[in-house]
């Protein structure tokens, strides 16, 4: 196989796939300071219709439905979701996904060209979760969506989302968070320090400007670490138990130095990933991940809570251990009027993408509600 770019990024020249760009202006930061954003979305449906706002994970993008093809080296990531006679149906409404600032699939982010015309890279600020819904506010304007009929997303998505509900309640419907919390708690946090380590060792990574190396001289190698790290809290122990077991992966032996099969299956991801995204956008998407905490600066987390008005749906995943229910079961306590929903899966935090059959019929009943 070739070796992998420095960076997985959509880079400016490339082919956008279906991407559409719009230049949002001066972002303030919670950091200090502002930042021009531009920003990168997908949409399906008429701009007539009830518009939906779906927000993206950790390595998510604007491509959530749709196959692989120039400019989208995967699949959507939420296919089954979008389409005709789904619960997202374009025929009845305006579906917006835009790239999280700070991302690398078009918004601005480290991988993205600065205004001296050189990659960000380390001159990248830290983000958070508010600095996208910022962003995200300056979009509808400019497409025109005064009011959300529905802002759904999981995991970092549900952190936006949940800020989306107490920064803007008068332009939030409806809401619905899957498998994220009010605030990332010390456990999250401390799974996501050795992925930022094992990224910031990689010899590669040359202080987060690297960009524009040559094919197999960028943090290919950290990346892949962390993602590994990652898919570990992704994923049961139950599922991972009962699909490998201590298998040794086909043709090899452990005891000889090769592999079990569930190493493989870990290979197998970090390899995918670190040809699709940029080290550094993980980098400042996890510190993202780790600062949320919507009652920051509001009187506390119940304080914050109180101010949805958003008739919300909080969905947790039964066998998720990075984010475990109860800390939805917190949400749906504080929001006033939320309903909470506990899917039982033994996919772990990422039932919340996998369990689509469910997952579209919760969000098709709050629409319809």
């Amino acid at each position: 196989m070739d070796a992998p770019p420095a960076t997985g990024a959509w880079r400016e020249g490339s082919d956008p796939g279906r991407r559409r760009f719009l230049d949002v202006g001066p972002v303030a930061l919670d950091a200090g300071g502002e930042l021009d954003v531009r920003l990168s979305y997908e949409t399906w449906g008429s701009p007539d219709s009830p518009a939906v706002l779906v927000l993206h994970a950790l390595t998510g993008d604007t491509h959530v439905t749709g196959p692989a093809g120039p400019g989208h080296p995967t699949p959507g990531w939420w296919g089954d979701l979008i389409g005709p006679g789904r619960a997202l149906d374009p025929e009845r409404y305006f579906v917006v996904a835009p790239n999280v600032v700070g991302g690398c699939q078009g918004s601005t982010g480290p991988s993205s060209t600065a205004p001296d015309g050189r990659p960000w890279g380390s001159r990248f600020p830290v983000v958070t979760a508010r600095d996208a819904v910022r962003a995200e506010l300056a979009l509808a304007d400019r497409l025109g969506v005064a009011r959300w009929s529905l802002v759904i997303g999981g995991s970092m998505g549900g952190m936006r989302a949940l800020e989306w509900g107490v920064t803007a309640p008068e332009r939030v419907e409806r809401l619905m968070l899957l498998a994220s919390p009010a605030a990332s708690a010390a456990d999250q946090i401390g799974w996501a320090a050795p992925q930022i380590a094992a990224i910031k060792a990689d010899p590669g990574w040359h202080g987060g400007d690297y960009h524009d190396l040559p094919p197999g001289e960028g943090p290919h190698r950290g990346l892949g670490v962390a993602r590994r790290i990652a898919h570990l809290t992704y994923r049961s122990g139950y599922e991972l138990d009962t699909r490998f077991g201590r298998e040794a992966q086909l043709g090899e032996d452990p005891a000889r130095g090769g592999r079990y099969a569930v190493e493989s299956y870990l290979d197998h991801h970090a390899a995918k990933l670190v040809r699709r995204f940029d080290a550094a956008s993980y980098v400042r998407l996890t510190e993202l991940m780790n600062a949320h905490d919507v009652g920051r600066g509001r009187g506390g987390v119940a304080a914050a809570l109180a101010r949805v008005t958003a008739r919300t749906l909080v969905v947790g995943i039964s066998s998720d251990r990075l984010y475990p229910v109860a800390q939805q079961e917190e949400l749906a306590a504080g929001i006033p009027g939320a309903r909470l929903e506990v899917i039982d899966s033994p996919y772990g935090h990422d039932g919340f993408l996998i369990e689509w059959e469910t997952v579209g019929r919760l969000a098709g009943e709050l629409l319809a509600g």
